[in-house]
């Protein structure tokens, strides 16, 4: 299972067994805290309704006949009330009145005139100056027909003459009970679903960073120009950077210990024929022979010092990971300017140039590299073109790529060589002349290709060669 998946999973259960013992601890509070909110409104009611009947019951006038009415007429109310959400539509109040030995003078209900509720709870706790209350199941087969019931003393002259206990049906409560947990649930439903897309916003950024490190891990060891990948700040950062610094290590190691050996190879051959020449020339010889040899030296010289060119050219290109000084660049523009440049090479070898490239056709890099990439492809094909022959340049648009293509007519390829062709210094004679290059040209066409995230491609086609630079669009 991929990292960011095992991230997120790990999350949804943290996040899941939180939210839920979150929602059961706020939901075993739900049920106490109304029920001490009822309790307290009782206990406002129970001394208000104690003080109102005090002046009776000191002068024992309770009129039960009165008091009966009173709160027959009040519990007919219809309140009309909605309370959060909630309607109210009856008043379920009990009062009940004794004296100061317990025995019951009043009852709202009718039922205990006269009984002993001198060891109710209420009562007891009351007549001995405390705090009385009490929670009765009233039926015995019905869990939810508890009362609550809280008492408050009648007082005379400051001694306690009575008790006047209220009570209230703990199910009247349930609806506000149950409105408070489904809203619990709710909103506790709501934040269990904006973590868990928060986690999977994290996670998915997580694995897609790590996704990005990957490519660019794996485009490095493929040897691909791409910039390492940026993000804000933080240990993904100081990897990036990490990989980066490592990759720039590693290339330059194995760049000066690819060059030292290529090069030592490439300059034997024109040393060596120098070195020839040079000894033979402290000797008499006919003149048309000295001539010969100091051609000779002259034309390794130019050897060596396109050798040493094309692999500063080259070298720079390699050690670049990103572009510089992008532009849009019109392609037909720039192949007539080469064209220019080389006109006098063609009209000598009487070679026709066909072009073919539209006036949109624009990419987007950098000028310098190329010109000079596509001034090295022209030079191949003039090399390998034969006299009186044919160069078509054109390009093909796509939409996601333009392809600049050389075609010229020349002897096929050989299999073992084409795909080494732009390897350094590999190169084959030209049959003009039966030398070979410096064998920079086409690898360094190709590190410009992929410094532009394009590609370099060479086939035999019909009785010639084609090249293609393919450039991102």
């Amino acid at each position: 299972m991929a990292l960011a998946k095992r991230i997120f999973l790990f999350y949804f259960l943290f996040v899941a067994l939180c939210g839920y013992f979150m929602v059961n601890l706020f939901s075993n509070q739900i049920y106490p805290s109304i029920r001490q909110t009822t309790e307290e409104t009782l206990v406002d009611t129970a001394n208000l309704l104690a003080e109102l009947v005090s002046n009776d019951m000191a002068q024992g006038k309770i009129d039960q006949h009165y008091l009966q009415n009173l709160i027959s007429t009040y519990q007919k109310r219809d309140p009309n009330a909605s309370i959060w959400g909630v309607d109210k539509k009856s008043i379920a109040l009990r009062v009940y009145i004794t004296n100061d030995q317990g025995i019951v003078v009043f009852d709202s209900t009718g039922k205990h005139v006269g009984a002993d509720f001198s060891q109710w709870r209420d009562v007891y706790l009351t007549l001995r100056h405390k705090y009385g209350a009490r929670s009765t199941q009233e039926d015995p087969n019905d869990e939810k027909s508890t009362v609550m019931y809280i008492a408050a003393p009648i007082k005379a002259n400051n001694q306690i003459i009575g008790v006047l206990t209220v009570g209230k049906p703990n199910v009247t409560t349930n609806p506000y009970i149950a409105k408070a947990e489904s809203r619990l649930l709710f909103f506790g439903v709501i934040l269990l679903l904006i973590s868990l897309a928060v986690g999977a916003l994290l996670s998915w950024w997580l694995g897609a960073s790590l996704r990005r490190l990957t490519l660019y891990a794996n485009a490095v060891s493929k040897g691909e120009k791409i910039k390492a990948p940026l993000f804000y700040g933080g240990e993904l950062t100081q990897l990036a950077k990490a990989l980066d610094k490592m990759r720039s290590e590693l290339d330059g190691k194995q760049y000066v210990e690819r060059y030292v050996h290529t090069l030592t190879h490439e300059l034997k051959s024109p040393l060596a024929a120098i070195r020839g020449a040079s000894e033979l020339l402290q000797q008499d010889m006919p003149p048309d022979k000295r001539n010969h040899f100091i051609k000779n030296i002259d034309s390794e010289s130019e050897r060596l010092q396109q050798l040493a060119d094309r692999l500063l050219n080259l070298s720079m290109v390699e050690q670049r990971q990103t572009l510089q000084d992008i532009t849009r660049i019109n392609l037909l523009p720039l192949v007539k300017k080469l064209l220019e440049g080389k006109s006098s090479q063609i009209t000598q070898q009487g070679i026709e140039v066909q072009v073919a490239i539209n006036t949109n056709h624009c990419i987007e890099g950098e000028l310098f590299l190329v010109e000079q990439a596509l001034s090295n492809l022209l030079d191949n094909a003039l090399d390998f073109t034969p006299e009186y022959g044919t160069i078509h340049i054109s390009t093909q648009q796509t939409d996601q790529t333009l392809e600049i293509k050389f075609y010229n007519q020349a002897d096929p390829i050989p299999d073992y060589a084409i795909q080494r062709l732009c390897e350094r210094f590999y190169s084959l004679p030209r049959k003009k002349t039966g030398r070979k290059s410096t064998g920079l040209g086409l690898n360094f066409v190709q590190e410009v290709a992929l410094l532009h995230q394009g590609k370099l491609s060479i086939t035999n086609h019909k009785e010639g060669v084609l090249v293609t630079l393919t450039f991102p669009h």
